[in-house]
C-alpha cells in the first residue's frame, strides 16, 4: 500500500502541478497481466487515462515507439497526450470501459465487431511495411524461448508431469518444426496480443487497439490467430475459416502477403496458432505460480483444445497431439481444481 500511495502521490502532482490539469477525481481503470495500472482521470477538460508504469519493473519506451507507428498508420490507438518516460507515466486518450470480449459475452453480433478488428488488422499488415522495419524481429530465439515455457510451466509446475526423454525429444523435435514453419511466413507488423480484451468498443473508428508494446516483425498469421483463436472466446471452425479467407482476400486485393491459395493461408494460421497457444498454456500458468494471478487458469482448457484440433488436422503434429491428448487433458481438470481450492483456502485464513 505504501507503493502504491507514493505512486499515486506522484501521478497527482504530475496531473496538478506540472501539466496544470484540473483533476477532479482519479479512480482505478484496469490492470494486466504485467506490472502496469491504469487509473482514470476526470478533468475539466474531460476524462483521460493515466498508464502508471514503475521504471525499475516496467520500460514505457517501446509502447510509445510502437504507439507512434501504429497511429501514423491510421488506425485507433490511444493518443498520448503527455509521457514522462523516466518516471514511468503517460496521460492517454480514454477509448472507454467497453471491450470486444464484454459485448461478444453478452451476445452481441460477433459480425460488425470482426469486420472492423479485420479492417483494421489488414490496414495494419498493408500499410506498415515501413513500420515493420522499425521493430524487432520475431525470429528463432523469440519462438523457441516462448515455445519452452509451455513444458515448464503448463506440464511440469501445473500438471505436475515428469517427462520421460522419449517425451522431450518429441517435444524438442514439434517445436522446431513449428519454429520452421513460422520464419516461412512472410513478415509483417505483429501486434502479439491482438484479441478480444485488447480491443475497445468505440464510436469513431472502431476498434480501439490497446496493448502493443510488445510488437515485433513477425509471421503473417500471427495475428489473425490471435483474434479469431482468441484464449478468451471460441467460434466454430467452419466461422473461422470464413473470416480467415475473407481476410486473406482482403490482403489480395491490397497487394499484401496472402499465400498462393486459401489452403496455403490457413495452414499458415493453424500452425502459428500452434506455437502461439502452445506459449499462452505457459503463461497463463505462470501468471498464477509466479504472479499470483488466478483468473487466468479457467482459460487453459479453451486454449488447450485449439491445440488439439490443430495437430489432429496436419500429420507433423500428430504426436504431440497424442502425447497431449494421453498425458496432459484428463490432468487439466483436477489441476485447476487443486489450486482453486488451496487460493479459496488461503483466502478464507485470517
Amino acid at each position: 500500500m505504501l507503493d502504491t500511495d507514493a505512486r499515486l502521490a506522484l501521478i497527482h502532482v504530475w496531473l496538478t502541478r506540472e501539466l496544470a490539469l484540473r483533476v477532479a477525481r482519479i479512480e482505478p481503470a484496469s490492470s494486466d497481466a504485467s506490472f502496469r495500472r491504469y487509473f482514470r482521470v476526470f478533468t475539466a477538460a474531460g476524462s483521460r487515462i493515466v498508464m502508471d508504469a514503475p521504471p525499475e519493473r516496467e520500460d514505457v519506451r517501446p509502447y510509445l515507439k510502437v504507439s507512434s507507428l501504429l497511429e501514423g498508420l491510421g488506425v485507433h490507438v490511444p493518443h498520448v497526450h503527455a509521457a514522462d518516460p523516466a518516471r514511468g507515466l503517460l496521460l492517454l486518450e480514454d477509448l472507454g470501459t467497453t471491450l470486444y470480449l464484454e459485448r461478444l459475452t453478452a451476445g452481441d453480433d460477433p459480425e460488425p465487431l470482426y469486420e472492423a478488428a479485420l479492417e483494421a488488422l489488414a490496414t495494419i499488415q498493408l500499410r506498415g511495411a515501413a513500420a515493420c522495419g522499425e521493430l524487432a524481429p520475431y525470429g528463432r530465439t523469440e519462438l523457441a524461448r516462448e515455445l519452452a515455457l509451455m513444458p515448464q510451466w503448463f506440464l511440469q509446475r501445473h500438471l505436475q508431469l515428469t517427462l520421460s526423454d522419449a517425451e522431450t525429444q518429441m517435444l524438442d523435435g514439434s517445436c522446431e518444426w513449428l519454429i520452421r514453419e513460422a520464419l516461412a511466413q512472410p513478415t509483417v507488423f505483429v501486434h502479439r496480443d491482438y484479441h478480444a480484451r485488447n480491443l475497445m468498443v468505440v464510436s469513431e473508428r472502431n476498434p480501439g487497439i490497446i496493448d502493443f508494446q510488445d510488437a515485433l516483425a513477425g509471421p503473417v498469421g500471427y495475428d489473425l490467430v490471435s483474434l479469431l483463436k482468441d484464449c478468451y472466446i471460441a467460434w466454430p471452425r467452419e466461422r473461422v475459416v470464413g473470416w480467415v479467407a475473407a481476410f486473406r482476400a482482403r490482403l489480395l486485393r491490397g497487394g499484401g502477403a496472402a499465400g498462393r491459395s486459401d489452403a496455403e493461408f490457413l495452414r499458415w494460421f493453424d500452425l502459428i496458432g500452434v506455437q502461439r497457444h502452445l506459449k499462452v498454456l505457459g503463461i497463463f500458468c505462470r501468471l498464477w505460480y509466479r504472479d499470483g494471478k488466478l483468473g487466468y487458469l479457467a482459460d487453459l482448457p479453451r486454449t488447450l483444445a485449439y491445440v488439439q484440433d490443430a495437430c489432429a488436422r496436419y500429420p507433423e503434429l500428430a504426436p504431440l497431439g497424442d502425447f497431449l491428448a494421453q498425458r496432459a487433458a484428463a490432468l487439466l481438470p483436477q489441476a485447476n481444481a487443486r489450486i482453486v481450492a488451496a487460493a479459496s483456502a488461503q483466502a478464507r485464513t485470517p
